[in-house]
């Protein structure tokens, strides 16, 4: 009899107890709005900005809404207005053109590679073609691209980077940091991310000017002094008057839950690549089916697996899905022409008015994706790979 995984891909750790208890003393307080507190008190939320910070060695930090809000925050930070160009690659998710879009700016779509990181040549062609002086650029499920070839070449052409780190928290390049090469860095604390408050954000820099604005743009009003990760109070002079409060705070409440997971961030982040790797080993040599290398130079953090199906028709990959589904795997295609849940092509942002994508199109057309909680073991992770090894097997066989 075939065998049938039982676990659930969408099952997440437990907040941890440090996490609850420090929850219920700000319910109890009543004080989760971060800048109600008292007399020489610094809010959860406040502290959460600094350990961010020293975490990922930056010098500045907020805490926001979601990773879309710290995406749109950095956006206008850096002063892009309706109508301003922004580059961004083709294989990322609604967030991040809608980020872009909820601006009034015009989403410019990059092509990707094969290894699902941003196209390098194309995007020094796009940004020569539409003058865009801005790039968005999504670390997609988690793969990072050569940063120093890609900082290079924005340097070279005056383009700023902003990184959505979303996937990445935790990562590095040739050991920098994720989030440490750009002028900018947004991440998030959503759910299935790598630290969870439900929802949630944060947006990280160096730049004490952007950073004061991108304070002043989460709701601040002129609250500013109440931040521990924040430029001087000149800084915040010069642009008070000239940035809008377009609110979109984290609460203490998921502040509260967030601190105590930054202790314990790295450990969880071995413990995903550890399962991508189970995985990854199951499913290496078999026909039909190609892994994706991870280049030496990128620590990644393996919360989520891709895998190439070079040469398959869409109704293979449909029935493919449907069969591991029903022996309670479950895996999504990137190349589907319709969005489902989170998952969507490029060419289903009809506001983003996007050019055809050939290379992305061949790319999307053949590409798996599967998450990795920290809830599976390793043996659920060999399991897992056993049972899509035999599904594609059967499948390419057939034909």
């Amino acid at each position: 009899m075939s065998e049938v995984f039982e676990g659930s891909f969408t099952q997440q750790d437990p907040i941890p107890r440090e996490g609850i208890e420090a929850a219920i003393r700000v319910m109890e307080s009543g004080r989760l709005h971060r800048y109600n507190v008292a007399e020489g008190e610094f809010s959860e939320a406040a502290l959460l900005e600094q350990e961010f910070a020293e975490l990922t060695g930056a010098r500045y930090c907020v805490a926001v809404a979601s990773g879309g809000s710290a995406m749109a925050t950095a956006l206008r930070a850096i002063g892009v207005r309706p109508g301003d160009k922004v580059l961004s690659n083709a294989f990322t998710l609604a967030p991040v053109p809608g980020a872009i879009a909820s601006l009034g700016a015009v989403p410019v779509i990059v092509e990707v590679t094969e290894d699902l990181t941003i196209d390098l040549t194309d995007l020094e062609t796009r940004i020569a073609a539409s003058g865009a002086r801005v790039l968005l650029l999504s670390h997609m499920r988690g793969h990072l691209c050569d940063m120093a070839a890609l900082m290079t070449l924005c340097d070279r052409a005056g383009v700023t980077v902003i990184e959505d780190c979303a996937h990445t928290m935790g990562a590095s390049w040739d050991g920098t940091a994720s989030g440490r090469h750009g002028a900018m860095a947004a991440y998030s604390t959503q759910t299935y991310k790598h630290v969870n408050s439900g929802e949630g954000g944060f947006l990280t820099s160096d730049d004490e000017v952007l950073m004061a604005r991108a304070i002043l743009l989460s709701g601040s009003y002129m609250l500013f002094d109440r931040h521990l990760s924040k430029p001087a109070a000149d800084v915040f002079e010069q642009v008070k008057y000239d940035t809008p409060n377009v609110s979109g705070r984290m609460d203490n409440l998921r502040a509260a839950i967030l601190r105590p997971q930054l202790k314990t961030l790295q450990d969880q982040c071995d413990g995903w690549t550890e399962r991508y790797r189970e995985v990854e080993s199951g499913l290496r040599d078999l026909a039909g089916l190609k892994v994706i290398e991870r280049p030496e130079q990128e620590r990644f953090v393996g919360s989520s697996i891709q895998f190439l199906l070079p040469g398959w028709r869409a109704d293979q990959i449909r029935n493919l899905v449907a069969r591991c589904l029903k022996r309670g795997v479950e895996l999504k295609w990137f190349g589907a022409e319709e969005p489902a849940a989170f998952t969507s092509r490029y060419d289903s942002w009809h506001y983003a008015n996007p050019e055809p994508m050939p290379k992305t199109d061949a790319v999307l057309a053949q590409l798996m994706d599967m998450r990795v909680p920290l809830t599976f073991s390793l043996q659920d992770c060999a399991q897992i790979s056993r049972i899509i090894r035999s599904e594609v097997s059967a499948l390419w066989q057939q034909g």
